[in-house]
This record gives C-alpha cells, structure tokens and sequence, in this order.
C-alpha cells in the first residue's frame, strides 16, 4: 500500500476529537461537532469504524476468554517470533511500497491477542489458526497519517507521548528526538496534567499513549483537562476516552518500534523536514528496545 495515498486527508482537530464517537461509551466533555470541511478520506475511515460496532460490553467478553490468555510476557514472545525476518534489503528499498508493506508486515503490527472487545472489533480482520485477532492494516496506516495530520498541525513541544511499558520506552524517545516532542519517561506522576503545583507539571496540547490500560493515569488526566488522546490500542483495550485509536500490537518490540518509525516518519514529513521514506534518519531497529542479553 502506498502510503503517500493516504496524505491527500485534511483533517482537522476538530475532526480528530470527533473520532472518539466510534466508541459507545465516551466521555461527553470529549465530544465536540464535526467540522464541515471533513473529506471523504476520513469519513471512511469513521464510517468502516461505526458499521461494525457490538452491542455488549467489553467485560463479559474478557471474562469469557480470560482463561486462555496468557501473561503479557508470552504475546510479546508470540508476536516478536514473528517478526525476526526483517532484512537490511526492506531498509533499501523503503520507496517500493510492496517492499515496504511487507517489511510492516514482517514485525507483527497487525498481529493483536486471544480477546477483543466492541471499541476494537471494528479494526480487526480475521482470527488466526492460534486465536490472536488479527488487526486491519491498512486502518494502521491511514490512523498513522490522520494522527500525523493533527500533530503537524500543533506546536510539536506541546505533544506529550508516554509509555509505562518498557518495550515502549526507546521508540518514544526516538520519537521525541527527531520531532521534538516532550517525553515522559519512567513512572507518570498523578498530577503532571492536572496540578499546577508539581515541579513537572505541563499543559499538553495532545497525549500519546502507548497503551490505554497501562498509561491509564495519563489518559485520564488528559481527558479532564480536555486535551485530545492518540493511543495504539490492540484487540483487548477498551478505547472509551480516546480521542485517535491506532489499532497495533503494543506488546511486541518490533511491533512498537515500526508503529512510532512510520509515526515519526510522517509527522517529519509533515513539517517538511523529509520528502520521501528514504530519507528517514535512523531505520526501524533503532527504535527497537533491546533485550537485556543484547547489551552485554
């Protein structure tokens, strides 16, 4: 898939804010109107998002399939097995879009887990032999685009991006060394959003989380404040106070690596600081985690 395809959307913040409607039970004071302007891109990609919708709530799903879910720990092997076929022939030939589409392929983006719940059954193709849904990529790819819009469009030092997982920790530092945004690393600290009084305290223009559940403190103190969410969310999240869904797996290594590269590559697009993918400072494994093993 060519991803240039997908730069023609025009979105507005306010059509951003407006994505949240996917999702039955969001927050009111999250809820804005939708722009008049709003393209047809986008609207496909809200209207794909609402057809699908479930009726019941995402509890009793999670309830029903809990058992057969394993630790974090063991979808994080699942997904990273397969995705050791990463080439440095993919990183030369990031200007073929079949190369690129399968070098994306190739690192598990798409691979989700053993549960789904209604905010997410919308972005989820099929279910594997091994019962991990699968996720659409190409809804990866145009929420990519569409979250770089939006970020393009907003002072980038006012852009927060988090992570309370340790696989997420070197992408959203490289992230935030090639675009600018502000980094939070480590614990988040109740009250960064919300209270003037802490010596870390800051008023984000937008939140980027790395998973709704784990940097739930972040997204709700985003929300009170008013301030849009992006979240890669993967077949299990429950996504009611977010903004920007970007369907991915956000437990695998190289799953998180290649979501904030292609994140990064756009928004550097954007701001016109690269004009093709070739131009990409630094390849997906620099923004790979590394294993304990691997430093020593």
């Amino acid at each position: 898939m060519n991803l240039d395809e997908l730069n023609s959307a025009n979105v507005s913040k306010d059509e951003i804010i407006n994505d949240s409607s996917d999702n039955s039970n969001i927050d009111s004071e999250s809820a804005t109107s939708p722009d008049s302007e709003i393209n047809a891109s986008t609207a496909s990609i809200n209207d794909n998002d609402s057809t699908n919708a479930e009726g019941s709530g995402p509890d009793d799903e999670v309830d029903q399939k809990k058992d057969k879910m394993g630790s974090d720990d063991s979808l994080v092997n699942s997904t990273d097995s397969d995705s050791d076929s990463i080439t440095d022939d993919d990183d030369q030939n990031l200007e073929d879009p079949n190369n690129l589409e399968k070098m994306i392929l190739s690192t598990g983006i798409r691979v989700g887990t053993p549960i789904k719940t209604k905010f997410m059954n919308s972005f989820i193709t099929r279910a594997n032999p091994e019962g991990l849904y699968i996720l659409d990529i190409s809804k990866t790819l145009a929420r990519i685009d569409v979250a770089a819009k939006f970020i393009g469009r907003t002072n980038i030092a006012n852009v927060a991006v988090t992570s309370a997982r340790e696989y997420g920790k070197t992408p959203i530092e490289k992230f935030c060394e090639l675009t600018g945004a502000r980094g939070i690393f480590g614990r988040f600290m109740p009250g960064t959003f919300t209270n003037p009084s802490l010596p870390k305290y800051m008023e984000p223009e937008i939140v980027i989380v790395t998973d709704p559940q784990a940097d739930e403190q972040a997204v709700l103190e985003a929300t009170r404040a008013g301030v849009p969410v992006i979240a890669l969310s993967n077949s299990d999240n429950i996504t009611s106070k977010v903004d920007l869904v970007i369907p991915s797996n956000n437990r695998g290594r190289k799953a998180l690596a290649t979501v904030y590269w292609l994140l990064t590559k756009e928004v550097l697009k954007k701001q016109g600081k690269i004009k093709s993918d070739s131009d990409m400072p630094l390849a997906i494994d620099d923004f790979e985690a590394k294993l304990v093993e691997e430093l020593i």
